[in-house]
């Protein structure tokens, strides 16, 4: 990732823990999908947690999330490819990013991916 926006790193696993409870949450709570209604969410305070594309081109779309998520004490992961945060939100495209804002059955998921993500940024 040579992205100059992309803040640090997680690994593939919780990658996919983030992934997986963006589409949990898809189907049994509420989600935003794309940099404008992420940002809205972020802006709002609704968001508990935020996926962020890491592959964005070009980068402007996306480089504003991780500062705002900071100003808000909102936690987000970095996912390597655009395309999978847009399959999991049940897009037939990529997606520079996605908030979820009621996790409704993956609430113990995100709670999981939180702690670990503050573990690594600590």
């Amino acid at each position: 990732m040579a992205q100059t926006y992309v803040k640090f790193e997680v690994s593939e696993e919780i990658q996919n823990k983030a992934l997986e409870a963006l589409e949990i949450a898809k189907d049994t709570g509420k989600i935003k999908k794309g940099s404008n209604e992420a940002t809205k969410a972020i802006e709002r305070s609704i968001a508990t947690l935020v996926l962020i594309g890491a592959d964005v081109e070009p980068q402007e779309i996306v480089m504003h999330l991780a500062p705002l998520c900071d100003e808000k004490k909102i936690p987000y992961v970095f996912i390597n490819k655009q395309n999978d945060i847009g399959a999991s939100s049940g897009l037939d495209v990529g997606s520079t990013a996605a908030a979820i804002v009621k996790p409704g059955k993956a609430k113990d998921l995100v709670d999981e991916i939180v702690k670990q993500v503050n573990e690594l940024r600590a």
